[in-house]
């Protein structure tokens, strides 16, 4: 019985006859055995690699990003393998100075002493990768797993075959120690059973509670990244029509199905009226007045899902919701068009999960405290976002809520960012990787102590115990 059964939307994949997960670990497995990972020479070499692999192949992975979600060639290299070009220069230029030890004080009882902490690889890591980002989040990762001296099992999602395909025949062709497995949930079930040193995994709730418990059998460390519900707070201090724009951008980057997207927006009811015409005219500047037409607009990864979305908004206009903006969606052809909703009540069914697609409700609330009591009553959101000159405000929501992260007058950005982690909190996921944080997460960090045998300094603490030893042990102690 599998631990991951295959959504009825699942694409097909086909292949030639899988060669078994334990096999595949255990290859990789006896690679870092050897010890070449290692030397620094080696890590940055890898680096290199997949900047040669970006690079030499843009092409053909930007026409497979088309092909899964229909993103423009602009928006696969802005989000996906542009961002990961900045994370591996990052990663390559800091990288000497990340892995020194690191020089720690020693109480004056253990004088004379030495300590510091020695970052040493952990061995092998399962990188599982979801279909909204299919390179991205999965390169995203081995930046940090090659960096720190590992080796890493690959599986992408088969909700993005095209993408998958390409990196399944890329990956071994320009890196060492790394092997990429495709299927369907069938073969991440085989994967979960073997014993690796770590395992990474993007995507929802459900499948990360089955990815724990498979961990927990071999006692594995986790890395979660998950999603949620990401409010973004406006208030009448902001730059209204500025912020309109940034919302609408980061609401509709990838067809909303990104996980630090703004889900919905929180205002008292004057901005949020103000909102509505402001949003329209953004999502108009961007995509035209037909978005079905603009190449810039991407689709939803299957018609399943499209289909969800059409149903959630039917829903929360039936519950009361007002159409601002937005149309009526082509299920077949995985289009759902940029919807802004009104009037919506935090109990509509566009509240009830994630929308991960671009439908942006507008729910006034009366003010900042009814909106971080909102907050406050459902789980802790990947990311929180504020659009306010008020410091007052921000400080409150600094203070009182609780996120991944927190963007003031802008979204998305701080995912991007090699020089922050990226990570969520309680639901939306634990750890945290990109840049230093990557490289700690897929690290030991080993406690090394030097102590010279003269002075004999530690002849006070040993039996046996008279009474001057014991006075003075007391004191050290």
């Amino acid at each position: 019985m599998p631990l991951i059964t295959a959504p009825a939307y699942a694409r097909q994949v086909t292949s030639a006859p899988a060669e078994p997960a334990a096999v595949v670990v255990q290859r990789v497995r006896e690679r870092f055995d050897t010890g070449v990972t290692r030397p620094l020479s080696w890590r940055l070499a890898q680096l290199d690699r997949m900047v040669a692999l970006l690079t030499e192949n843009a092409g053909e992975i930007e026409r497979a990003l088309h092909a899964d979600l229909h993103k423009s060639p602009t928006e696969s290299h802005l989000t996906e393998i542009g961002v990961l070009l900045e994370e591996i220069r990052h990663t390559r230029k800091h990288l000497r100075g990340w892995l020194a030890p690191q020089r720690v004080s020693v109480p004056w009882q253990y004088q004379p002493a030495r300590a510091s902490l020695v970052l040493e690889p952990l061995g092998t890591v399962l990188v599982i990768a979801p279909w909204n980002y299919p390179v991205f989040l999965l390169l995203g990762p081995l930046v940090g797993v090659l960096a720190a001296g590992n080796t890493a099992v690959l599986k992408p999602s088969e909700l993005a075959p095209h993408t998958a395909e390409v990196l399944e025949r890329l990956v071994p062709r320009y890196l060492d120690g790394v092997a990429v497995v495709t299927g369907g949930p069938d073969r991440t079930t085989e994967l979960l059973r073997e014993r690796v040193d770590h395992i990474v995994f993007t995507g929802g709730g459900r499948v990360a509670r089955i990815v724990m418990a498979a961990a927990a059998e071999h006692l594995t460390p986790v890395t979660l990244e998950l999603g949620g519900k990401s409010p973004a707070w406006v208030d009448a201090t902001t730059d209204l029509p500025a912020a309109a724009r940034r919302l609408a951008w980061g609401k509709l980057v990838n067809a909303g199905q990104t996980c630090v997207a703004p889900d919905y927006l929180l205002a008292p009811p004057d901005v949020a009226r103000a909102l509505e015409p402001l949003l329209a005219r953004e999502i108009r500047a961007m995509y035209g007045a037909d978005p079905a037409a603009s190449p810039d607009f991407g689709r939803i990864v299957t018609s399943e899902h499209a289909a969800r979305l059409e149903r959630m908004v039917s829903e929360s206009v039936a519950a009361g919701a007002r159409v601002v903006v937005g149309g009526k969606a082509d299920v077949a052809a995985r289009y759902v068009p940029p919807t802004v909703l009104a009037d919506v009540t935090p109990d509509s069914p566009v509240m009830a999960e994630e929308i991960f697609g671009p439908v942006l409700p507008i729910v006034p609330v009366p003010d900042l405290g009814a909106a971080i009591t909102h907050v406050r009553s459902g789980d802790k959101p990947l990311a929180l976002y504020a659009f306010t000159a008020d410091e007052g405000v921000r400080a409150r929501l600094l203070r009182e809520t609780s996120s991944g992260a927190v963007g003031f007058d802008v979204p998305l950005v701080q995912a991007s960012m090699p020089s922050l982690p990226f990570g969520g909190v309680g639901a939306s996921g634990t750890g945290a990787y990109h840049g230093e944080a990557s490289v700690r997460a897929f690290s030991h960090a080993k406690p090394v102590v030097r102590k010279p045998l003269l002075p004999d300094t530690l002849a006070a603490v040993r039996p046996p115990f008279t009474a001057v030893r014991r006075a003075l042990a007391r004191r050290l102690l």
